[in-house]
């Protein structure tokens, strides 16, 4: 609220509670405000609100027009001080001037002493009257600094969205050496290693199809090739190792699947017994109902674990008769040769 302009909506004198918010439609009353060589009084309440022109992006400037002809730059000051700081002043000898404000929200304040009419001390000369309008003002400086902002909050937009994907993005693979002879040793040492056999046998490729090889160290590549055919057995066995551990892990799957089918079974036979006559008479009707949901749903559970067995039991089945057919094919084969 700007010092030495009452607010629009004063406290209630001895409450110290906020009034109900104005409608819309009513007009807002406003008051006398007093400065040091002046006087401003308020337009008509019942008349329309002054018009203004729409604001510019960026706007700090206002034009107030209707000045007094003995107004001086000290009384513009005087005036509208109150509203916030003001950077410059433009005046011209025809009852208006231009104000430049630090803050664009200093501006709506002074529209709000738009239609008042000032007086100079207490004289009633016509010169030392006027009626103000003030309005939104075009300004280059405001349109500057309004645009130089729009970029600088662009260039952080773009920056923030070039971290994140910079973030986002996957980590590049380190640079493949150059090839030469001591590179080749310390390569031709990596393949023997199976902890960095990815990273060696990676750089070996790279030297091929970079045309690294020649006369000269056909013969270390060989050797090293020949060290990379080394692992192929060991990629079988490693291979085999996890066959061997994921049938493990089904066979140890089927037989708790088993279990649990087998207490599934046994928790559906209590319901079903319980279901009989001689038992189901001394029941509640609240009891019957849930035991016959619970019924129900374990049914459901058990053909479901039941039919995964038996999907689990037809695939060893169907490996099985593959095994079989892949068996005879080898001894016909064999039989023909």
């Amino acid at each position: 609220m700007m010092t030495g302009i009452p607010p629009i909506t004063p406290m209630m004198p001895g409450l110290g509670i906020v009034p109900p918010p104005i409608p819309p439609d009513m007009p807002v009353v406003k008051e006398i405000i007093h400065c040091k060589s002046c006087t401003l009084f308020p337009p008509n309440p019942n008349l329309p609100p002054p018009a203004t022109r729409e604001r510019p992006p960026g706007c700090k400037t206002v034009f107030v027009g209707g000045l007094p002809e003995n107004g001086t730059e000290q009384i513009i000051v005087e005036v509208f001080e109150q509203c916030g700081e003001i950077i410059a002043i433009r005046k011209s000898k025809k009852n208006f001037c231009h104000i430049r404000f630090a803050e664009e929200y200093m501006v709506d304040k002074a529209l709000y002493l738009s239609g008042y009419r000032i007086r100079l001390g207490s004289s009633t000369d016509k010169k030392d009257t006027g009626r103000l309008h003030v309005d939104f003002a075009q300004a280059r400086d405001d349109l500057y600094e309004w645009e130089c902002k729009q970029r600088m909050l662009a260039r952080e937009e773009r920056h923030r969205r070039r971290m994140e994907e910079e973030r986002l993005r996957p980590p590049s693979p380190p640079p493949v050496v150059h090839y030469s002879d001591h590179e080749c040793s310390i390569v031709a040492e990596k393949l023997k290693d199976d902890s960095k056999f990815s990273e060696a046998v990676q750089t070996l490729l790279t030297w091929i199809e970079r045309g690294e090889v020649n006369r000269r160290s056909a013969n270390h590549f060989y050797s090293m090739i020949q060290s990379a055919n080394s692992h192929v057995r060991r990629l079988v066995n490693e291979k085999a190792a996890h066959e061997k551990e994921m049938e493990e892990a089904k066979e140890k799957f089927k037989q708790a699947l088993s279990g649990i089918l087998i207490q599934f079974e046994q928790i559906v036979a209590v319901y079903h017994s319980a279901s009989k006559q001689k038992a189901w008479d001394h029941f509640t009707k609240a009891q019957r109902k849930n035991i016959s949901v619970w019924c129900k749903q374990a049914e459901e559970m058990r053909n479901i674990h039941n039919d995964e067995l038996m999907g689990i039991r037809r695939e060893e089945e169907m490996e099985m008769s593959d095994d079989e057919i892949e068996e005879t094919t080898e001894t016909k084969e064999t039989e023909e040769s």
